[in-house]
């Protein structure tokens, strides 16, 4: 495979620095050690649970509802306009 193939299947999952085309396209596993290196670093078990938080919650369905209501609004009106402009050219 090209390197620029490999580097560009690994931009996800390898950080830019650590996917060079030399380390990537090396026989050996010695250019992997920065590689082994991150990895190592990161976090390792389950993630810690997700908290509740209500002004967050209630936030979001504020929202929607503003969402929601400014979304009929502008149907309604769009509706209207196009209805009046059947009969009444610009």
């Amino acid at each position: 495979m090209l390197p620029t193939l490999v580097r560009r299947q690994f931009t996800g999952l390898i950080p830019p620095k650590i996917a060079t085309p030399s380390h990537l396209s090396a026989g050996s596993g010695a250019g992997l050690a920065p590689l082994v290196n991150f990895y190592s670093k990161l976090p390792k078990g389950r993630a810690p649970p997700a908290t509740f938080d209500p002004e967050k919650k209630a936030l979001n369905r504020l929202g929607l509802t503003l969402l929601f209501f400014f979304g009929v609004g502008y149907t309604i009106d769009y509706n209207m306009h196009l209805k009046y402009h059947k009969n009444h050219p610009h």
